[in-house]
């Protein structure tokens, strides 16, 4: 089997994070309050988004990727570009002239959960029309995350992504998608994601969200219900396999997508696909993928530092492993086992192992948590 190459296309910001000196027993409201200085020490500037995180996690697996997004020729652009210059990956950057770089503030004092001022900047120009369709035919995959954040793609009831994915198909490609949370009062929440998600999941053949996410969009009624029950807590401690996770699969597969993997936090990953003739157009080389079901539990970390980006690294495995002709078993157990990996360090990429280190570490007895319900 020849290597195959993959595009990875969509949102991308530049994170910048002060770090804090709180004691860690202050209430988030007492620490950031109106009128009131409060002394940090040095900021991290990090990558962020879709195109940064599943990108350049595909890198360091081993895959041969190209990047493609839009960011302004703004100071925050040229430290982005001379960030992933670093790291010696291909791209293909659109710089917005007109537009500025997205960027998010991370506020993470010690002791509270993190809260976040998000520009989108350039991301909500960027559209189908941007990418170099050339490029886009010399390779095999292509993954696109975070249309939520990008207004192209969502605006008129979601015309921009269809387009781009009718495109995608067009030119042969095997394709994914990745979604990120959608803020009820913004513009974007305001979108009816489940006209959207019907138009374009016929030409999306890996359908990659979160559980939450996907609830949210396709059964807002049955998100409330969940929140509710968890009573504050994480929801997936309180879905239930049956009952929760695969008729919510069931239901997206039916709107045309070849396979659905589900992101279920520290619970896990739960992957279902369709039937022969739906799993034959999404790559010939995959064999004894059809009508395959199965919920991998996730792997217990060597120790927890962050949560960032450990959906998008595991995306990262799981396609990676399919673009090798892994079975869908292995793809998922991949998945997990680098989200797993990603936890364990600050940052998104330096934790992450080789699929020879991770398949030795399983071998031996990788312990996993059980924490999905039947």
């Amino acid at each position: 089997m020849k290597k195959k190459k993959i595009m990875v296309a969509g949102h991308i910001s530049l994170d910048i994070t002060p770090e804090f000196h709180n004691s860690g027993t202050q209430k988030f409201s007492e620490i950031l309050r109106q009128g009131k200085l409060v002394n940090v020490g040095p900021a991290q500037m990090t990558l962020g988004g879709a195109v940064s995180n599943t990108g350049l996690a595909l890198q360091k697996l081993g895959a041969d990727v190209v990047l493609t997004a839009k960011i302004g020729t703004d100071l925050f652009g040229d430290i982005m570009m001379k960030k992933l210059e670093e790291y010696g990956c291909p791209m293909h950057l659109i710089r917005d002239e007109e537009g500025a770089t997205s960027y998010t503030i991370v506020l993470a004092p010690k002791g509270s959960d993190r809260a976040f001022l998000h520009d989108p900047g350039s991301n909500h120009t960027f559209c189908a029309d941007d990418l170099d369709w050339e490029e886009v035919k010399k390779v095999d995959y292509f993954h696109f995350g975070y249309p939520t954040l990008m207004r192209r793609f969502y605006e008129n009831d979601g015309a921009g992504l269809v387009k781009l994915y009718k495109a995608v198909k067009s030119a042969g490609l095997t394709s994914s998608l990745d979604l990120a949370a959608v803020d009820p009062e913004s513009e974007s929440g305001q979108c009816d994601w489940e006209s959207i998600l019907k138009q374009v999941l016929p030409y999306v053949d890996f359908f990659v969200p979160s559980i939450e996410e996907l609830a949210y969009m396709v059964d807002r009624e049955k998100y409330q219900e969940w929140q509710e029950r968890a009573e504050g807590e994480d929801i997936v401690s309180i879905l239930s396999l049956s009952k929760d996770v695969r008729p919510l699969a069931e239901k997206v597969l039916s709107y045309g997508c070849g396979a659905v993997l589900l992101k279920c936090g520290a619970a896990g990953m739960y992957l279902k696909t369709s039937g022969k003739e739906r799993m034959r157009n999404v790559d010939a080389d995959l064999e004894g993928w059809e009508n395959t079901e199965l919920f991998e539990d996730s792997f217990v970390p060597e120790r927890i530092l962050s949560g960032t980006g450990a959906g998008d690294t595991s995306i990262a495995a799981f396609l990676y492993a399919a673009m090798q002709g892994c079975t869908p078993k292995e793809s998922v157990e991949y998945a997990a086992a680098t989200g797993a990996c990603c936890v364990s360090t600050y940052d998104t990429i330096s934790g992450l192992k080789s699929f020879a280190e991770l398949r030795e570490k399983i071998q031996n007895g990788w312990k996993k948590q059980k924490i999905m319900k039947e």
